[in-house]
């Protein structure tokens, strides 16, 4: 999978109920084995991730979380899912640091700790980085190196192999017209987050570390990002809920 474009669907809070999540996640398997040139991971609430395991069944799609706690061993955390338990379901990939996270009071220190705990148990990190504006001096450059910084802070270099960076400008997601930053711009903010890990970890071990695009991705635009060779695959919002438009962005790989 390390040398295939890789699509990552988020299902955020949906489906609603149980039956509508164990439909999808058929609807997907059923025709993953034409997608010949992408690995895809789905990321289901926590409460669907046992029915998601037991339907693929080790096929070709892998399964996600949206979410890790950092303390691995039990104890007085209510509300938290640790690594161990997501280990035990079948979980392969986790988000940690989504905006969506980010917005209701994750830190960068919260997300630095979700990665180490994540690489413990051999869950792969899909941490999200990415800028809430633009502007025209550049301070948001700035924005996304401090998430990248802090978030991979005392992360060993030989590491980066096993993490992903999704970058989201947060600007882009969720919107209603499907308005996007050219390719070349998500490619541009790939380059700056390598080079920022290059900074701290060697310019070797920074090259090891996949970057996906992640902001209104559709089956409209997504070709045109996933031909950028630098651009190693999509994170896929809203999309990821209708099973026909989610392979239709994986076939495009």
């Amino acid at each position: 999978m390390a040398n295939k474009k890789l699509i990552v669907g988020n299902w955020k809070m949906n489906p609603t109920s149980r039956d509508e999540a164990r439909q999808l996640v058929k609807g997907i398997k059923r025709a993953a084995g034409k997608i010949k040139n992408a690995g895809m991971v789905i990321c289901p609430p926590f409460v669907f991730l046992r029915d998601a395991k037991e339907l693929l069944n080790g096929g070709r799609v892998s399964l996600g979380a949206q979410d890790i706690f950092w303390e691995l061993n039990g104890g007085a955390h209510t509300g938290e899912i640790s690594g161990v338990m997501l280990k035990e379901l079948g979980v392969r990939f986790t988000l940690i640091g989504h905006s969506e996270r980010r917005a209701i009071g994750e830190t960068d220190e919260m997300v630095n700790k979700k990665i180490k705990a994540a690489l413990k148990v051999g869950i792969v990190p899909i941490v999200c980085v990415g800028e809430k504006e633009r502007d025209s001096h550049g301070y948001y450059m700035a924005a996304v190196k401090s998430q990248v910084e802090y978030g991979f802070a005392g992360v060993p270099g030989t590491a980066l192999k096993n993490c992903i960076i999704a970058y989201e400008p947060i600007w882009a997601l969720g919107n209603k017209d499907f308005e996007t930053p050219a390719p070349e711009t998500a490619v541009e903010m790939n380059i700056f987050i390598k080079k920022t890990l290059a900074e701290t970890h060697g310019v070797r071990r920074a090259h090891d570390i996949r970057v996906l695009y992640g902001g209104s991705v559709n089956p409209k635009n997504a070709g045109d990002f996933l031909k950028e060779k630098d651009i190693a695959g999509l994170l896929v919002g809203r999309e990821s809920l209708d099973a026909k438009k989610f392979l239709a962005i994986a076939s495009l790989s």
